[in-house]
């Protein structure tokens, strides 16, 4: 039996890919009756999961190419962080429902309004659709050209070739740069610019920031399934959960420090064009999600992760990242939703009246299915494709015999 059979993924990655397949089939004809009977939340909607999922997709590549820079024992995780990259292409699709709803997501994309408002005249050579489209193209080209090259040489890699080694350091120091300045301009265009008059120069740390927990989350659920699971069953040690641990814990705090630092230099600055966006996320309602913010994406998951021996136990850290996974999307919610609605709070599932502010529309259930479901399909997919095991990574024999701790 040749390694990589040996090495397969477990048979029941095709049931998860299956399922997956269904629930984002599920997820889509729902978000197709919510694109009819209510347009405009179906745009934001979509945004908010897409990107959640993107960050997963974004968060492992960047992982990754760390990884090939740094070695370390965590390489153990590669064919996770690969997969989770290589999902990139489906997402460049599933970004086709927002560059549809434009004109509903981004009010510079009016040109009377436009007309309209200094600021915006002032921002249109940035601000204007064709730049935006022009931009999202680069994205997407230079973040696929890196995933799959990465991936591609390190099957060579598994090959016998050992002269792309240094090919994929020197790939990966040019990749997270290309990928920090991608990341930032693009929060900038699919969030930031939803209200045009806010600006933040922390706003892309925290963007990057966040995707970087989504992807150790999601890398922490993946590998509890495949440690219970021949091949991984034995390989997967619990020092090697703990080193996901560790980074969680470290984004976790990086999250926080960076949306603290955002909100005091703004209350600090106190300027005109700053001020809106926050008070927008503190009264009418959205303080309380504000509040479970700060509770759940850094109290509790930092008191949590404090804790050596969770973070050697792969069936109680799993809750923890499913739990970050969840408040991931909330935060997500929170840079987004207020720009719509921040005038009141009524928070409800369905109904056939609501006050403007914080509510749950059904729709924002339906897109995280959809895509969610699109996005777990193609990543199965992809991780069914190769052995778990990187054969060529030099440092794999580390990480599969190291004991960590003290």
């Amino acid at each position: 039996m040749t390694a990589d059979m040996m090495y397969a993924p477990p048979a029941d990655v095709d049931v998860r890919r299956a399922r997956a397949l269904v629930a984002g089939a599920v997820g889509l004809v729902a978000c197709a009756i919510g694109f009819v009977v209510d347009r405009d939340h179906f745009f934001r909607a979509w945004l908010i999961a897409y990107l959640l999922f993107l960050g997963i997709a974004l968060g492992s590549m960047g992982l990754l190419m760390i990884q090939h820079l740094s070695g370390g024992a965590w390489g153990v995780f590669r064919r996770v962080f690969e997969a989770s990259s290589r999902t990139l292409p489906l997402m460049a699709l599933l970004f086709l429902p927002i560059v549809l709803g434009m004109t509903s997501l981004y009010s510079w994309t009016h040109p009377d309004h436009v007309q309209q408002d200094e600021v915006l005249r002032h921002k249109a050579v940035y601000l204007n659709t064709g730049f935006f489209l022009l931009r999202a193209l680069v994205y997407f080209a230079g973040w696929i050209l890196i995933a799959w090259t990465l991936t591609r040489w390190s099957r060579r890699q598994d090959e016998g070739d050992m002269s792309v080694n240094l090919r994929l350091q020197y790939l990966s120091g040019g990749g997270l740069v290309f990928h920090a300045f991608a990341a930032m301009f693009a929060s900038v265009d699919w969030i930031m610019s939803i209200n045009p008059h806010w600006y933040s120069t922390l706003f892309g740390f925290i963007f990057i920031g966040g995707q970087g927990l989504s992807a150790l989350a999601f890398t922490i659920v993946v590998s509890a399934f495949l440690a219970r699971r021949a091949p991984m069953a034995g390989l997967l040690k619990p020092s090697h959960f703990h080193d996901l641990g560790k980074l969680s814990l470290a984004f976790v705090m990086l999250w926080a420090y960076f949306n603290f630092s955002q909100y005091m230099l703004t209350y600090a600055a106190n300027v005109v064009e700053e001020i809106p966006y926050f008070i927008a996320r503190i009264s009418h309602g959205w303080q309380y999600l504000a509040v479970f913010l700060v509770l759940f994406h850094f109290v509790v998951p930092f008191a949590l992760l404090l804790s050596r021996d969770l973070k050697r136990m792969p069936h109680r850290l799993v809750w923890v990242a499913l739990a970050l996974l969840v408040v991931r999307y909330i935060d997500l919610f929170m840079l987004v939703s207020p720009e719509f609605d921040a005038t009141g709070a009524n928070l409800h599932l369905l109904a056939e009246e609501h006050e403007a502010g914080l509510y749950v529309h059904w729709l924002d259930l339906a897109a995280p299915l959809a895509v969610g479901g699109l996005w777990l399909w193609m990543f199965f997919t992809q991780l069914a494709q190769r052995p778990l095991l990187a054969f060529g990574d030099p440092y794999l024999r580390e990480s599969l015999e190291t004991t960590g701790g003290h």
